[in-house]
Protein backbone atom coordinates (compact mmCIF):
# COMPACT_ATOMS: atom_id res chain seq x y z
CA UNK A 1 0.00 0.00 0.00
CA UNK A 2 1.42 3.37 -0.98
CA UNK A 3 2.23 5.77 1.86
CA UNK A 4 -0.02 8.81 2.04
CA UNK A 5 2.37 10.90 4.19
CA UNK A 6 2.63 14.36 2.64
CA UNK A 7 5.96 16.00 1.94
CA UNK A 8 6.04 19.50 3.39
CA UNK A 9 9.76 20.31 3.34
CA UNK A 10 10.79 22.01 0.09
CA UNK A 11 14.11 20.18 -0.05
CA UNK A 12 12.29 16.84 0.36
CA UNK A 13 9.91 17.72 -2.47
CA UNK A 14 12.82 18.67 -4.74
CA UNK A 15 14.51 15.36 -3.94
CA UNK A 16 11.26 13.62 -4.89
CA UNK A 17 11.17 15.49 -8.23
CA UNK A 18 14.82 14.61 -8.96
CA UNK A 19 13.95 10.96 -8.43
CA UNK A 20 10.63 10.99 -10.31
CA UNK A 21 11.65 13.15 -13.30
CA UNK A 22 15.47 12.81 -13.59
CA UNK A 23 15.53 13.92 -17.26
CA UNK A 24 13.79 17.18 -16.40
CA UNK A 25 14.98 18.11 -12.90
CA UNK A 26 18.76 17.80 -12.52
CA UNK A 27 20.00 17.25 -8.97
CA UNK A 28 23.65 18.19 -9.58
CA UNK A 29 25.63 20.07 -12.19
CA UNK A 30 24.25 22.11 -15.06
CA UNK A 31 20.47 22.14 -15.35
CA UNK A 32 18.20 22.54 -18.38
CA UNK A 33 15.68 25.32 -18.95
CA UNK A 34 12.14 24.08 -18.29
CA UNK A 35 9.19 24.10 -20.64
CA UNK A 36 6.89 27.10 -20.32
CA UNK A 37 3.76 25.90 -18.50
CA UNK A 38 5.59 22.95 -16.96
CA UNK A 39 3.80 23.41 -13.66
CA UNK A 40 0.48 22.46 -15.24
CA UNK A 41 2.02 19.28 -16.69
CA UNK A 42 3.57 18.51 -13.30
CA UNK A 43 0.27 19.00 -11.46
CA UNK A 44 -1.51 16.65 -13.89
CA UNK A 45 1.15 13.96 -13.61
CA UNK A 46 1.05 14.07 -9.82
CA UNK A 47 -2.69 14.56 -9.48
CA UNK A 48 -3.09 11.06 -7.97
CA UNK A 49 0.05 11.34 -5.85
CA UNK A 50 -0.93 12.20 -2.30
CA UNK A 51 2.66 12.98 -1.24
CA UNK A 52 2.67 16.50 -2.58
CA UNK A 53 0.16 19.31 -2.88
CA UNK A 54 -0.06 21.83 -5.67
CA UNK A 55 0.95 24.59 -3.26
CA UNK A 56 4.09 22.77 -2.18
CA UNK A 57 4.89 21.88 -5.80
CA UNK A 58 4.70 25.55 -6.78
CA UNK A 59 7.06 26.54 -3.93
CA UNK A 60 9.56 23.81 -4.86
CA UNK A 61 9.42 24.72 -8.58
CA UNK A 62 10.05 28.41 -7.73
CA UNK A 63 13.04 27.41 -5.57
CA UNK A 64 14.46 25.31 -8.42
CA UNK A 65 14.05 27.96 -11.15
CA UNK A 66 15.47 30.78 -8.99
CA UNK A 67 18.68 28.90 -8.11
CA UNK A 68 21.92 30.25 -9.54
CA UNK A 69 22.74 27.07 -11.46
CA UNK A 70 19.32 27.12 -13.16
CA UNK A 71 19.56 30.85 -14.05
CA UNK A 72 23.03 30.21 -15.50
CA UNK A 73 21.56 27.51 -17.76
CA UNK A 74 19.15 30.00 -19.33
CA UNK A 75 21.48 31.17 -22.08
CA UNK A 76 21.65 31.50 -25.84
CA UNK A 77 21.57 28.17 -27.69
CA UNK A 78 19.94 26.24 -24.84
CA UNK A 79 16.65 24.35 -25.37
CA UNK A 80 13.76 23.99 -22.97
CA UNK A 81 12.74 20.47 -21.92
CA UNK A 82 9.50 18.84 -20.72
CA UNK A 83 9.04 16.38 -17.84
CA UNK A 84 10.53 13.59 -19.94
CA UNK A 85 13.55 15.64 -21.00
CA UNK A 86 12.26 16.19 -24.55
CA UNK A 87 13.29 19.52 -26.24
CA UNK A 88 10.53 22.10 -26.40
CA UNK A 89 12.08 24.93 -28.43
CA UNK A 90 14.91 27.42 -28.05
CA UNK A 91 14.95 30.21 -25.48
CA UNK A 92 13.80 33.69 -26.46
CA UNK A 93 16.20 36.57 -25.89
CA UNK A 94 13.88 38.36 -23.47
CA UNK A 95 13.80 35.23 -21.28
CA UNK A 96 17.60 35.05 -21.35
CA UNK A 97 17.89 38.74 -20.39
CA UNK A 98 15.39 38.30 -17.58
CA UNK A 99 17.25 35.28 -16.16
CA UNK A 100 20.62 37.07 -16.27
CA UNK A 101 19.14 40.11 -14.52
CA UNK A 102 17.69 37.89 -11.78
CA UNK A 103 21.05 36.12 -11.40
CA UNK A 104 22.96 39.39 -11.02
CA UNK A 105 20.44 40.75 -8.52
CA UNK A 106 20.58 37.57 -6.43
CA UNK A 107 24.37 37.48 -6.47
CA UNK A 108 24.59 41.16 -5.48
CA UNK A 109 22.25 40.57 -2.54
CA UNK A 110 24.29 37.58 -1.41
CA UNK A 111 27.50 39.59 -1.66
CA UNK A 112 26.04 42.45 0.37
CA UNK A 113 24.78 40.01 2.99
CA UNK A 114 28.19 38.37 3.32
CA UNK A 115 29.83 41.76 3.64
CA UNK A 116 27.39 42.73 6.38
CA UNK A 117 28.00 39.51 8.31
CA UNK A 118 31.77 39.51 7.90
CA UNK A 119 33.61 40.35 11.12
CA UNK A 120 34.93 43.86 10.99
CA UNK A 121 38.72 44.18 11.29
CA UNK A 122 39.76 45.29 14.70
CA UNK A 123 40.36 48.98 14.71
CA UNK A 124 43.78 50.00 15.79
CA UNK A 125 43.76 51.78 19.04
CA UNK A 126 44.65 55.40 18.65
CA UNK A 127 48.11 56.12 20.03
CA UNK A 128 47.90 57.54 23.45
CA UNK A 129 48.82 61.15 23.55
CA UNK A 130 51.60 61.88 25.95
CA UNK A 131 50.47 64.25 28.64
CA UNK A 132 51.34 67.81 27.92
CA UNK A 133 54.25 69.04 29.89
CA UNK A 134 53.34 72.00 31.99
CA UNK A 135 56.05 74.60 31.94
CA UNK A 136 57.19 75.24 35.46
CA UNK A 137 58.26 78.83 35.92
CA UNK A 138 61.81 79.15 37.20
CA UNK A 139 61.97 79.63 40.87
CA UNK A 140 62.77 83.12 41.92
CA UNK A 141 66.03 83.34 43.72
CA UNK A 142 65.23 84.46 47.17
CA UNK A 143 67.11 87.54 48.03
CA UNK A 144 68.82 87.46 51.38
CA UNK A 145 66.81 89.34 53.89
CA UNK A 146 68.18 92.73 54.66
CA UNK A 147 69.86 92.83 57.96
CA UNK A 148 67.87 94.78 60.46
CA UNK A 149 69.49 98.08 61.22
CA UNK A 150 71.54 97.91 64.29
CA UNK A 151 69.82 99.52 67.17
CA UNK A 152 71.61 102.50 68.44
CA UNK A 153 72.74 102.13 71.98
CA UNK A 154 70.11 103.43 74.33
CA UNK A 155 70.91 106.74 75.98
CA UNK A 156 69.52 107.22 79.43
CA UNK A 157 68.14 110.73 79.52
CA UNK A 158 67.29 112.47 82.77
CA UNK A 159 64.99 115.36 83.44
CA UNK A 160 66.92 118.66 83.52
CA UNK A 161 66.77 121.30 86.24
CA UNK A 162 66.37 124.93 85.25
CA UNK A 163 69.64 125.76 87.00
CA UNK A 164 71.46 123.20 84.79
CA UNK A 165 70.48 124.87 81.55
CA UNK A 166 72.38 127.50 79.59
CA UNK A 167 72.12 129.13 76.18
CA UNK A 168 73.49 127.22 73.18
CA UNK A 169 73.27 123.97 75.16
CA UNK A 170 72.21 120.77 73.25
CA UNK A 171 69.23 119.21 74.88
CA UNK A 172 66.32 116.90 74.13
CA UNK A 173 62.78 118.09 74.34
CA UNK A 174 59.92 115.74 75.22
CA UNK A 175 57.40 116.13 72.41
CA UNK A 176 55.05 113.21 72.46
CA UNK A 177 56.63 109.78 72.94
CA UNK A 178 60.02 110.55 71.37
CA UNK A 179 62.48 113.20 72.59
CA UNK A 180 63.56 115.67 69.86
CA UNK A 181 67.06 117.16 69.86
CA UNK A 182 67.69 120.84 69.70
CA UNK A 183 69.68 123.85 71.02
CA UNK A 184 68.64 126.29 73.74
CA UNK A 185 68.40 129.82 72.28
CA UNK A 186 67.02 131.69 75.31
CA UNK A 187 65.97 131.21 78.93
CA UNK A 188 63.32 133.60 80.27
CA UNK A 189 62.54 132.83 83.86
CA UNK A 190 60.88 129.35 83.73
CA UNK A 191 60.42 129.35 79.95
CA UNK A 192 63.15 127.79 77.87
CA UNK A 193 63.31 128.55 74.13
CA UNK A 194 64.72 125.62 72.10
CA UNK A 195 65.42 125.58 68.40
CA UNK A 196 64.87 121.98 67.27
CA UNK A 197 67.12 120.34 64.69
CA UNK A 198 64.15 120.51 62.32
CA UNK A 199 64.35 124.32 62.49
CA UNK A 200 61.23 124.72 64.62
CA UNK A 201 61.53 126.81 67.79
CA UNK A 202 59.51 125.76 70.81
CA UNK A 203 58.98 127.19 74.28
CA UNK A 204 58.86 124.61 77.05
CA UNK A 205 59.31 124.30 80.76
CA UNK A 206 62.50 122.87 82.22
CA UNK A 207 60.58 119.73 83.24
CA UNK A 208 60.15 118.86 79.51
CA UNK A 209 63.89 118.99 78.81
CA UNK A 210 66.09 115.90 79.07
CA UNK A 211 69.82 115.80 79.38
Amino acid sequence: MESTEKLTDTNAILAYLYETFPLCFIAEGETKPLKIGLFQDLAERLADDSKVSKTQLRVALRRYTSSWRYLKSVKAGAHRVDLDGQPCGELEQEHIDHAQAMLKESQDKAKAKRAAQAPKPAQKAAPKKSPKKVAVPPRKTERPAKAAPKAEPAVNLVQAQLTDLTKKQRVNVKLGMTPVAGVITDINKEDVHVQLDSGLTVKVKAEHILL
